[in-house]
């Protein structure tokens, strides 16, 4: 390579060194020097000029070679890219569906337990009532068997005398007071009947509302899982850890 540089100063000596024709700016070379001297730079060349030129000439069959192999990259990219979208929304709607199977499982045993707890306490509450109710007509049958016998004692009483008649009117007095009292004591008990299933509903009810609300947390916590997913998946951060997110 050093030789054809050394050939090319050669010519610029010799053209700057030729003798010049008046009034033109030719000039006169020796033609046989600048031939050899050509042949040098000739010879000198390196065959890496041949196969660049070579490269030029077959420059635009290269340039649609690279590009139909980059559009068969892209291709196989795109490929690549959809199977793998279609893949992780397919995992992220099977997480989904086992979330809302075990959210609707929870549904399912929170209602069977609230059901429970309502018959239960329903059952509990007709048998106080029906207790109640049993023993007030025992109290109220035995209390007017009492005034019936205490009424005809008082006719029979009645007759033999006003005086054994006024006693015997004021010993029904006092009976009054027991069937009285018997009406009291029955309304009392039916009264704490009523209190003891209000009671025990209300348990019910704030047992239903609490187990309620913490499945309420778990849809809730269930949901924002999914919709990190989603965001994740549309931000193409890669496929979310939904194991990790529903064992929390």
């Amino acid at each position: 390579m050093y030789r054809v540089f050394e050939a090319l100063d050669e010519l610029v000596a010799i053209v700057e060194e030729a003798r010049g024709i008046p009034p033109t700016r030719s000039c006169i070379v020796p033609r046989g020097d600048v031939l050899e001297l050509l042949d040098d730079v000739r010879d000198a060349l390196p065959g890496e000029l041949d196969d660049a030129q070579d490269v030029l000439d077959h420059r635009d069959k290269i340039v649609t070679d690279a590009r139909t192999a980059a559009e068969a990259t892209v291709t196989g990219a795109n490929d690549q890219a959809e199977r793998t979208v279609g893949e992780s929304r397919a995992e992220a709607d099977r997480i989904l569906a086992e979330a809302k199977a075990h959210a609707d499982r929870m549904v399912a045993e929170a209602a069977a337990h609230a059901d429970n707890l309502v018959n239960s306490a329903q059952a509990e509450a007709d048998r106080v009532v029906s207790d109640g109710n049993l023993e007030y007509e025992e109290l109220t049958a035995r209390a007017r068997a009492e005034a019936d016998r205490v009424i005809e004692a008082g006719k029979a009483s009645f007759e033999r005398s006003v005086a054994d008649g006024q006693a015997e009117q004021m010993r029904l007095v006092t009976q009054t007071e027991v069937v009285r009292a018997a009406h009291t004591e029955s309304a009392r008990l039916i009264d704490a009947a009523q209190a003891e299933s209000d009671r025990l509903r209300e348990e019910c009810d704030h047992y239903v509302d609490s187990t309620l609300a913490d499945f309420e947390e778990t849809l809730a916590s269930t949901l924002r899982t999914v919709g990190r997913g989603r965001h994740q998946l549309r931000s193409g951060a890669g496929a979310p850890d939904y194991a990790a997110d529903y064992r929390r």
